[in-house]
């Protein structure tokens, strides 16, 4: 604890800086303020005075009682005083004294010595001092701490340290308990020694790095000299790339542009960082072949052979390939431009559900055109760099994937095949799809500026194919910008060819078997397409066909000479199961209140039940299935469209007391679109007549309010979805009927498909007669 001591007049002297702490001796320059309170001190208190400190927004409450050791003048010839701190004091109120001096009432304050902690703590405090001594080479400062034996002025050194504050050394003088200092000290001399250790690493790493930087200068220098020496140039330098731009087949505005860049190159440094970036330029620009086109191939019916031995079907793009090629060959023969210029390019979007043989497809048009083919996988990029290319000034800076695939290809004329563009992505980067708008351009895409290289680079005579699953998630910008070929997949018969003639020889080839060793017959064939598979395109078959070549490689691993045959129903299900799929449209509709609708997803087309049941409580309805907004209104449209005409459908007012509850199975899937209004109409009202839905019958189409059916989109999908499925009568819009004409001869054979006006007239033909519907109730 502190004890009070006997209080004392003085005179007192406000310093801003320095704070004294008791046992300092400072020198202190005289103003007329310090030259008052001096004076005072000397006639009136025996040579002593208080120094306290100044403080802007209140006095100090505490100070130290100094004595004054000398007066005299500083070198430029100022007055100033010696002052000695002695002990801390506690200061009181004012009072009068002789003299301009201000004078107080002081108590000085014991320091509490006999506090059982600070042994220790001044024994952990002087050796944390002395050790930061020691890494600073203060040996003298060391043995002056050393002799320090009292507590008290042990922790008032720190006065002296410079790596304190004058806020830390004033709280240190407002602190009267030596304990508490020693404390306070602890943390502050721990925080500056981490502080000190930090400042080395850096200074120590900076140091390295410019060691390292001035040894590999010298490295240079040396090695230069060696080469000049020896009398070898420098590889790659100025010199070099003049003569190599130079020597290149090179349009000239790209020779112009490539030597002011040399030219750059020649007065940069070897240290300049610019260097790495202009050789890194030169270097690509010098790669692209600039001035260099394969021949294309003129036999048309040559090129159409090609595309019949690689694909089957697919009669569209194969007639829109022939179409280019046959007016390239024309403009030829009659001395026309055939390579080059504004809108001589051909852009084509093949839009489909996967395995149909979009990707595929892309390098049997190259083989017909005699052309290189690249590649660009485009699903998932996000990065509009990635199209257009990084400005140069970017440590890493490439060009865009467009520049580098004709750099693959070698020539200006590949066929680029751009994958998936449906799949681009879009963030803070920016949106690679608006990119590409000036890439798939015709009329723009002769003048195509990468970033990268700052150059425009013509792209008017590069076949483009893009792919496409979902034509809604391309921007319509883009699409607007390329002819849309739709590819909507396979019917059974073109999936048993398409296996025969392509999956199982090559298939055969990867299982190491011959034609001779396995047979599968046309039965097996068509029953594994029917049965096995339900998909628009051919991966799932193929695969299923390889499994079965697998398991016959197993099995002929310990026999020799011996053929097997996968000929019926027996042999598949030892290969692959049971089928996966059969014709569930019968006991999906065996109860009233089930529809059958069709419907298009990115997989191409498929069959949705829709069902209709009522229930107890607040006339209404209820939509589940995860069904979209749109797909939401429609069920609405449906409900209102039979309840204002329940009449004419035979359907009993008192059903719309009830309320209605409408399911989509398969819920985890999400379905949206208008498509399936008619389908929703039919539900309703075999729910509400008891009257079942045939079987055989599938609808599509957008219903209206007034009962008229409207025209929606993938007539042909889904046409090739109930075929698949078994039906064989569907419903489809009349203004649809058009879109008949692109339905393969025998899906329209299969099927009869009625095109109709007046969702009442769907209803009646769907549902079975009254008669029955009454009977199979009864």
């Amino acid at each position: 604890m502190t004890e009070a001591h006997a209080p004392q007049q003085l005179p007192v002297l406000f310093l801003t800086e320095p704070v004294l702490l008791p046992g300092m001796v400072v020198p202190i320059e005289l103003d007329e303020a310090a030259r008052a309170a001096v004076d005072a001190a000397r006639a009136s208190s025996d040579d002593r005075l208080l120094v306290a400190p100044r403080l802007e927004d209140r006095y100090a409450s505490y100070g130290v009682v100094a004595e004054i050791v000398q007066i005299g003048r500083t070198q430029t010839g100022e007055s100033a005083a010696v002052l000695k701190a002695h002990r801390r004091a506690r200061i009181g109120t004012g009072v009068t004294g002789p003299g301009a001096a201000l004078w107080v009432e002081v108590e000085e304050v014991d320091e509490g010595l006999d506090d059982e902690r600070i042994p220790d703590l001044a024994k952990e405090y002087k050796s944390l001092v002395i050790a930061n001594l020691q890494r600073r080479d203060a040996w003298q400062v060391v043995d002056m701490v050393n002799k320090v034996t009292d507590p008290s002025t042990l922790a008032d050194m720190a006065g002296y340290a410079p790596y304190f504050t004058e806020v830390q050394k004033r709280e240190l003088l407002e602190t009267p308990s030596t304990a508490e200092r020693l404390e306070t000290l602890l943390g502050w001399t721990k925080d500056a020694i981490a502080e000190a250790d930090v400042a080395e690493k850096i200074a120590e790493d900076v140091r390295e790095g410019m060691d390292k930087t001035q040894r590999e200068f010298l490295l240079r220098q040396q090695l230069a000299a060696i080469r000049k020496e020896l009398g070898e140039d420098e590889p790659d330098g100025a010199d070099s790339y003049r003569e190599r731009v130079e020597a290149a087949d090179l349009p000239e505005d790209i020779r112009t542009a490539a030597l002011r860049e040399v030219d750059k190159l020649e007065r940069s440094s070897e240290q300049n960082p610019e260097t790495g970036y202009l050789r890194t330029w030169l270097d690509t620009v010098l790669e692209i072949p600039w001035n260099v086109k394969t021949d294309d191939n003129d036999d048309v019916d040559g090129a159409r052979a090609v595309l019949d031995a690689d694909h089957h079907g697919l009669d569209d793009v194969k007639d829109r390939i022939v179409e280019y090629l046959a007016v390239r060959a024309r403009r030829a023969q009659r001395g026309l431009q055939v390579v080059g210029g504004r809108g001589s390019g051909a852009v084509m979007v093949l839009a489909g559900p996967p395995g149909v043989g979009k990707t595929s497809l892309g390098e049997s048009v190259a083989r017909a055109l005699g052309r290189k083919f690249v590649r660009v996988a485009l699903g998932g990029v996000r990065d509009e760099a990635e199209i257009r290319g990084h400005r140069r000034t970017y440590v890493g800076a490439l060009p865009g994937r467009i520049v580098r695939a004709i750099n693959e290809a070698g020539s200006m004329n590949p066929v680029v095949l751009l994958d998936e563009v449906d799949k681009l992505g879009a963030d803070f980067r920016g949106d690679p799809a608006a990119a590409l708008l000036e890439v798939l351009d015709p009329a723009q895409n002769h003048t195509f500026r990468d970033h990268y290289l700052d150059l425009d680079l013509d792209l008017s005579d590069v076949l483009f194919l893009a792919t496409a699953n979902v034509v809604e998630q391309i921007p319509q910008a883009l699409l607007d910008r390329m002819e849309l070929v739709t590819l909507d997949g396979y019917t059974a018969d073109d999936k048993a060819a398409i296996a025969r003639d392509f999956l199982w020889p090559r298939q055969l080839e990867r299982a190491a078997l011959d034609a001779d060793e396995v047979t599968l017959t046309d039965a097996a064939l068509a029953k594994i397409v029917a049965d096995y598979t339900r998909e628009p395109g051919v991966r799932q078959l193929e695969r299923l066909l390889a499994k079965i070549l697998r398991k016959v490689a197993t099995k002929l691993a310990g026999a020799t000479g011996q053929e097997t045959v996968v000929g019926d129903e027996s042999d598949l299900k030892e290969y692959l199961g049971r089928p996966r799929f059969t014709p569930e449209s019968d006991e999906r509709t065996a109860v009233p209140g089930v529809a059958t609708g069709l419907a298009v997803t990115g997989f191409g087309g498929d069959v949705l039940y829709i069902e209709a049941t009522p229930t107890d409580g607040k006339p209404g309805i209820t939509l589940t299935g995860q069904l979209g907004d749109v797909m939401k209104e429609s069920a609405q449209i449906a409900h209102s469209y039979v309840r204002s005409h329940a009449e004419a459908l035979g359907v009993d007012p008192a059903f719309f007391d009830h309320h209605v509850h409408i399911h989509v199975p398969a819920g985890a899937i999400p379905k949206d679109g208008p498509s399936a209004g008619v389908t929703m109409v039919t539900a309703l009202v075999s729910a509400a007549t008891g009257r079942k839905v045939r079987s055989e019958v599938g609808m599509t189409g957008e219903v209206t309010l007034n009962g008229r059916v409207l025209p929606i989109g993938g007539v042909k999908q889904k046409l090739l979805a109930a075929q698949r499925a078994g039906l064989t009568t569907v419903f489809i819009p009349h203004r649809n009927e058009p879109d008949l004409d692109e339905v393969p001869a025998e899906v329209r054979e299969a099927i009869d498909v009625r095109p109709m006006t007046d969702v009442a007239e769907i209803v009646a033909q769907a549902l079975e007669p009254t008669a029955q519907g009454a009977q199979a109730a009864a």
